[in-house]
């Protein structure tokens, strides 16, 4: 048991040793060849007002979220508190800041602690907004074609991403056939302790999955996924009248940088810092170069962006996350009292 500990505590260090490295290494691509002194006098200028006005919407996006999120666990038979679902939102994304990606799991686990919400069927509905929330995304994709084609063959170019859509089909082919043959041979190892115990976990998170086909309020669920794209886009865009540099830009140039801050969240580091930094100044200076200007300038002009929106975002975890952890104690306690009451 203590080897046991051992490994998963050293596996954890790894993890998060790893996530730092990506993200020094985002981060020095971000700042290489650039001068850091244009950067700062860029900073020193903003006008901080409009991200605080930024900060507004960051926050929405959470609220709604948190009320959506409701929405999908409903057809399962769960109707949890808004506040829980906030709170262990905030905590899943404060998890994020250690280790990518963990964050999904750790919100699921703090549910189940406050609310009794199966790990496995609440992690199937955090699978399930994660796909409509690419749809979202993608929305803002085509909308950036549309209005922001020059853009996006620079940023493509600039970037050195190069797409295989072998690679997109044969995972899609994976995964369309290993669902088939899960279903086709789930029964015949259910018996089995440890396999059945996987099989159970696994058949959740599809349960889980399934709800939206099952939603009560179809309607709400569509314009909350909306709400929480618009408030992303006004988080991101809004922040651009704090730059001179960038007070300018359009509602379409809105489009294209919440695409690209996607793509750098997107990126395994530690809460996207470094790779979000790196695909701002690529993106901006696309920008740059689409409107005729100067491309190191653009660069220059996207970390100043970078800094002071990802800044802004890591605000909104650590605070939010940092008050999650008492408020999920106390309903945790709440929990336990109201067992013990009706017993």
């Amino acid at each position: 048991m203590e080897n046991q500990k051992k490994s998963s505590s050293l596996k954890t260090v790894s993890t998060i040793l790893v996530s730092i490295a990506f993200a020094a290494l985002f981060m020095w691509f971000a700042l290489k060849g650039l001068d850091f002194t244009n950067i700062k006098a860029s900073l020193a200028k903003a006008n901080y007002l409009w991200v605080f006005a930024a900060m507004i919407f960051g926050l929405l996006a959470y609220w709604f979220r948190a009320v959506r999120w409701n929405l999908l666990l409903e057809p399962m038979g769960y109707q949890i508190s808004n506040s829980n679902s906030l709170w262990t939102i905030s905590f899943g994304y404060l998890m994020n800041l250690t280790i990518p990606r963990s964050g999904e799991l750790a919100r699921s686990t703090a549910l189940y602690g406050v609310e009794k919400v199966p790990v496995d069927k609440s992690f199937g509905t955090i699978i399930l907004e994660r796909v409509v929330d690419l749809f979202c995304m993608l929305g803002f994709l085509v909308l950036t074609i549309v209005f922001k084609e020059d853009a996006i063959v620079t940023f493509y170019q600039k970037s050195g991403i190069k797409i295989n859509p072998t690679y997109i089909i044969g995972g899609i082919a994976v995964l369309v056939i290993g669902t088939f043959i899960f279903f086709k041979f789930k029964d015949k190892f259910t018996h089995l302790p440890l396999i059945g115990k996987v099989i159970e976990f696994v058949e959740g998170i599809f349960h889980g999955l399934t709800t939206i086909f099952k939603l009560k309020q179809k309607g709400k669920f569509i314009i909350l996924s909306i709400a929480i794209w618009i408030s992303y886009y006004l988080a991101a865009y809004l922040v651009c009248f704090a730059l001179p540099e960038t007070s300018s830009f359009t509602f379409a140039d809105g489009f294209f940088l919440i695409v690209v801050g996607t793509l750098g969240m997107m990126v395994p580091a530690s809460g996207g810092i470094g790779a979000f930094h790196l695909a701002m100044k690529l993106g901006i200076s696309a920008l740059f170069l689409s409107m005729g200007k100067d491309a190191k300038l653009g660069g220059e002009v996207g970390l100043s962006y970078a800094f002071i929106s990802h800044t802004m975002q890591l605000v909104i975890m650590l605070v939010m996350g940092l008050i999650s952890i008492p408020m999920l104690a106390k309903a945790r306690n709440e929990a336990v009292k109201s067992k013990e009451i009706s017993q």
